[in-house]
């Protein structure tokens, strides 16, 4: 166990890196695997659903679930103006997985990293430098992968709808339209800027906005554990009764702006 409160928060946000001398060739395990655990957590829970679903007495989890994808069935309706049947399931998974990951938050700060120590010892290791984190979404490179990907499904729905040389001809000629060949030219690189920041600004947003939420939700959960125990109650059960609402507005923001950002992307200024 850390000696000190500083030793402790310090060993709470390190990460497990999968080699730390390798820098950017490095990866977080942590992160990336209770990502994937709770990938299969979400899709293994809706095959189950969708394979036992019955019309008549259905169960409370049918329910549950009835009752999510029908709410961002409607979400999808009414936001975006385009076909496809690629942003509902789309949407689902981007608010049930990122509700996942941000809900690890909720569980005690230190039980997850206590057997991670545990089980580090038993294999030889020191449990004082095996960490591990359980909030992919407290990390800034799984926030900022999915709004990337988000970015690349822009992109494509773009092309998509407008075909590469539409989405060329937008990219230099808006916001700012031109009447006349050489007006459209001195205005051409000034659209494309435009266009590039408006772009980039998205998955930015989207990633620090997600990332920032979830890592001071941790940090008050970590230092409200250093309380004495009394205090760690009647301070953290209001705080995660709160908190519940944090992590389910980040996921439903998230799959809202994906929606509003591909919905923009098929429909022409």
């Amino acid at each position: 166990m850390a000696s000190n409160a500083t030793e402790y928060i310090k060993h709470h946000l390190t990460f497990w890196n999968s080699d730390p001398s390798a820098g950017f060739w490095s990866f977080h395990v942590d992160t990336f695997s209770v990502s994937l655990l709770l990938g299969f957590v979400f899709a293994g829970i809706f095959a189950l659903v969708a394979r036992r679903a019955r019309l008549e007495n259905p169960g409370r989890l049918q329910l549950f679930v009835e009752m999510v994808v029908d709410m961002v069935d409607t979400q999808v309706k009414e936001i975006f103006h385009g076909k496809s049947k690629v942003i509902a399931p789309l949407a689902l998974t981007i608010f049930c997985w990122i509700f996942l990951m941000n809900a690890m938050d909720l569980l005690p700060v230190d039980l997850l990293p206590w057997i991670a120590q545990n089980v580090g010892a038993a294999l030889g290791h020191d449990p004082h430098h095996v960490y591990l984190r359980v909030v992919p979404s407290a990390d800034v490179n799984a926030t900022f992968a999915m709004s990337l990907s988000v970015m690349i499904c822009i992109i494509g729905f773009s092309i998509s709808a407008k075909g590469l040389g539409g989405w060329g001809k937008e990219l230099l000629t808006a916001p700012f339209h031109a009447h006349g060949t050489v007006m459209k030219v001195i205005l051409a690189p000034i659209n494309f800027a435009f266009q590039m920041i408006e772009l980039l600004a998205k998955p930015i947003s989207l990633s620090l906005r997600l990332f920032g939420n979830m890592y001071s939700g941790e940090l008050i959960f970590i230092l409200i554990a250093l309380l004495p125990w009394g205090f760690q109650w009647i301070l953290g059960a209001p705080w995660a009764i709160f908190h519940i609402l944090v992590i389910t507005l980040q996921a439903f923001v998230f799959m809202m702006l994906t929606i509003v950002y591909l919905s923009l992307a098929v429909e022409s200024h």
